[in-house]
């Protein structure tokens, strides 16, 4: 956990007006995978992308059951601000355990359903959105990178057996 806590030391040192607000931005956008379930609903409205949307909120529910039910009660890991108590969060401290990222996960998710889809350009504009998320979780001390990781990996799976999941179904009719 060394290098760990070194790299997110050394994101502190990044810190200025512009980039906190940036950042508590960014943040503030997977709070609740809100980005993602807006963007859900929206494709699950339009005739055109309605079974994109399908294949996107089957992956972000397989994303919660996987990050949120299963593995962060299982590993149980702490936050790094509880380590380094030394540090003063720019945002209200999650009270979940710490890995996998859920923001990340959840980001992860969607642009791997997108991308899984064919929706390949629309899944590299979001997939920026993502990895600003992700980032800003390690930027605001509320995840180790390994976390950050551990999320990418739960949200790119997730977003495959989404598209699988839904594959299938689809195939049985």
């Amino acid at each position: 956990m060394g290098i760990e806590f070194q790299f997110l030391d050394y994101l502190q040192t990044l810190h200025t007006p512009l980039a906190d607000a940036v950042m508590i931005a960014a943040s503030t956008l997977g709070n609740g995978g809100i980005l993602w379930i807006l963007l859900t609903i929206i494709l699950l409205c339009i005739p055109k992308t309605r079974t994109i949307g399908i294949v996107m909120a089957v992956s972000l529910c397989i994303d919660a059951l996987l990050c949120n039910v299963i593995l962060k009660p299982m590993i149980a890991r702490i936050r790094p601000y509880h380590v380094n108590t030394a540090i003063e969060l720019l945002v209200r401290p999650p009270r979940d355990y710490s890995f996998p990222s859920g923001h990340t996960a959840a980001s992860f998710a969607a642009v791997a359903a997108l991308y899984f889809t064919g929706q390949k350009k629309m899944g590299r504009i979001f997939l920026i959105a993502a990895i600003l998320i992700a980032f800003s979780r390690m930027y605001l001390y509320i995840h180790y990178p390994t976390d950050i990781l551990g999320g990418i990996l739960v949200g790119v799976l997730s977003g495959y057996l989404g598209y699988v999941l839904t594959q299938k179904i689809k195939n049985r009719k």
